[in-house]
């Protein structure tokens, strides 16, 4: 998961909330795709707040 770019992250996000809609799974299946898109959705967010943080420190040098 930390290898994954956002871009990355993102496209299976989105792949993993399609499946979910989609329906049409087990429960237990369910649950997985859950889990996974909730690791996705953090490390999402982890680079957005990566990026608020670069940005805010280039704002502050210059």
């Amino acid at each position: 998961m930390d290898a994954l770019s956002y871009e990355e992250a993102r496209e299976q996000l989105v792949a993993v909330v399609s499946k979910l809609e989609a329906g049409g799974t087990s429960l237990e299946d369910s649950l997985a795709l859950w889990e996974r898109g909730e690791a996705l959705a953090r490390r999402c967010e982890e680079w957005l707040e990566g990026a608020r943080k670069r940005l805010a420190a280039a704002r502050k040098d210059s």
